[in-house]
């Protein structure tokens, strides 16, 4: 799509692209973030997450879990988390002993609470593709060794 000088609708020039916070600053601008333009993000074993957009206030991205793949125990601060399932089979454990189980699938979003400690899974035979969106502050991710 293009806007009347020819150009792309959304991209800013001259945005800065990583603050001393390691945050990507959004400011009162529109951006388009593109495929080339994502960073990787924090990392927890069996993901693999995509940086799009991290500010003050919020982080959004991309993650991948294999099929057959189990991820670790881990859970997002004080952020909130809301996951949208693009393709795939998701698998979310959590509560006392990772005793409750949720499944979703293409097109289910999901909710994910602050400091909600648990693990995705995939147990399809394609891989899981997630968008996911956190509004917080803080670390977007905190690694653990097991539930409460």
């Amino acid at each position: 799509m293009t806007g009347t000088s020819g150009g792309r609708l959304g991209t800013a020039i001259g945005f800065p692209r990583i603050d001393k916070g390691g945050h990507r600053p959004v400011g009162g601008e529109v951006r388009r973030i593109g495929p080339d333009e994502r960073t990787p993000g924090a990392q927890t074993p069996g993901m693999v997450r995509q940086e799009a957009i991290a500010t003050a206030g919020m982080w959004a991205g991309l993650a991948r879990t294999d099929p057959g793949v189990v991820s670790g125990w881990h859970h997002h601060g004080d952020y909130e988390s809301a996951i949208y399932v693009l393709s795939g089979a998701l698998r979310m454990e959590f509560g006392a002993g990772g005793a409750e189980v949720l499944d979703a699938g293409p097109g289910d979003f999901v909710y994910v609470a602050r400091g909600a400690i648990h693990r995705e899974s995939n147990p399809g035979d394609g891989a899981l593709d997630i968008v996911v969106v956190r509004s917080g502050s803080g670390e977007p991710v905190v690694n653990v060794d097991g539930t409460a």
